[in-house]
């Protein structure tokens, strides 16, 4: 019975992490169009957040 609650929270993890990337890889590529220029400064501000929204993913599954 206790399975259930941490099948559902798990699920709520991971769509959260997932929705987190998506915002910031989307509102990446509308910077990145607006200015061509800087692509290279916002696409290592996006890896950089994203990463850290994956690790708090994997660490709150597993914690």
């Amino acid at each position: 019975m206790m399975e259930i609650p941490e099948i559902v929270g798990s699920g709520l993890i991971v769509i959260g992490a997932g929705l987190g990337i998506g915002k910031i890889g989307g509102s990446a590529m509308e910077a990145i169009a607006r200015q061509p220029e800087a692509s290279g400064k916002i696409q290592t501000a996006m890896l950089i957040a994203a990463a850290l929204i994956e690790g708090i993913g994997f660490a709150a599954l597993f914690a």
